[in-house]
């Protein structure tokens, strides 16, 4: 497909604060946009970015009819820029699709889109510690409508955000997560394996819930009540005392964390230890006041790596984790994965794609 340009004449760049930029909170100049409609994608373009123009009926404002994806960019030594393990959003983001009854994207649209977007943007790019270039793209249908029925018209789009660490204090500041039965981020047969955003406005509460009680944010249990599942902004993990990190095992309401996905592979060929299995909650608070469990956290491409170092109960019980602080193992990952990241360190095959420099028409 032919590409479209309308490019703003002077960027925003030089108007940025300096030092790590919050996470989320800034934009790039520009965004991709692309249209479907009558079964097919039209007038792919990268314009500045703008406020959208849709309809007070769209089935997007009353059904929630959207799906989103993250992932990362990050400038390397050579000057270059490099993007991590992109190809399994573009997978992640038609699992969403077809969840939530919206049209797929071409897997090559998809990557073509994001390395022209990316690469005109390539200089907003921080180069501070725990930051990288956060893309973010998305789908909404914008049908106007009033019944529940598929989008027949749609949009995808990309934006850019330079951003810092996902959490407050970064990989350094262990937080704490509420374990409760109130809420359930999602049941067998629903929406759990899709990154939509009816599944995030449902967290919210919880979340709010969570910080009334002094927490981050929620480990999510199963709809029984018996087994742990993961938390609203990541997949879960923990460390046995011979190192060895474990995840609760994918099933559909669970998402699929490109970070834990990557951390298994990394498993598999021998470079950690990791495997995933389901795990009772009694079990994993018995084993860590007893000391077998030494470390915790969670896995996710906002957040990667994030030390947990204590839990707190309905009842207000707190169980620190460990010394409640970063265990070794967790420090050992962390620094394997962002060397992975940043080229300090060879990736695996296929896990960085080298954005390249396309002329401008």
């Amino acid at each position: 497909m032919k590409f479209r340009y309308q490019l703003l004449e002077k960027d925003h760049r030089k108007t940025l604060p300096p030092g790590v930029p919050p996470f989320g909170a800034l934009r790039t100049d520009h965004m991709f946009v692309v249209d479907y409609e009558e079964g097919a994608w039209i007038d792919p373009r990268i314009v500045p970015y703008e406020p959208f123009s849709i309809m007070p009926g769209a089935v997007c404002l009353h059904y929630g009819q959207t799906i989103f994806e993250g992932t990362k960019g990050f400038p390397h030594a050579d000057g270059e820029l490099y993007l991590f393990r992109v190809d399994k959003n573009f997978a992640r983001m038609n699992h969403s699709a077809s969840i939530i009854c919206l049209p797929e994207i071409p897997v090559e649209l998809q990557r073509e889109a994001l390395l022209r977007l990316v690469d005109l943007e390539r200089s907003w790019c921080p180069t501070e510690p725990e930051s990288s270039l956060y893309i973010r793209p998305f789908m909404f249908g914008r049908s106007d409508a009033i019944g529940v029925k598929p989008s027949a018209s749609c949009v995808f789009c990309i934006i850019l955000s330079p951003s810092g660490p996902y959490y407050r204090g970064g990989f350094s500041n262990p937080l704490r997560l509420l374990i409760t039965t109130r809420f359930h981020r999602a049941v067998s047969g629903g929406t759990g394996t899709a990154k939509c955003g009816g599944n995030y406005a449902a967290s919210l509460r919880a979340a709010a819930y969570a910080a009334s009680k002094g927490a981050s944010q929620v480990l999510y249990l199963d709809a029984s009540n018996r087994y742990l599942e993961e938390v609203g902004t990541m997949n879960h993990y923990h460390v046995l005392k011979d190192g060895t990190f474990i995840v609760p095992e994918f099933n559909d309401s669970i998402l699929r964390s490109i970070t834990t996905e990557s951390v298994l592979e990394l498993a598999a060929q021998g470079k950690i230890q990791a495997r995933s299995e389901r795990i009772e909650l009694e079990d994993f608070l018995a084993k860590i006041k007893a000391g077998e469990i030494i470390e915790a956290g969670g896995f996710g491409t906002a957040a990667v790596v994030s030390p947990v170092g204590s839990y707190v109960l309905e009842s207000g019980e707190v169980i620190t984790v460990g010394n409640g602080q970063i265990g070794e193992h967790s420090r050992a990952l962390y620094k394997m994965y962002t060397d992975i990241q940043n080229g300090r360190a060879p990736a695996p095959d296929g896990w960085l794609i080298k954005v390249p420099h396309y002329p401008l028409p």
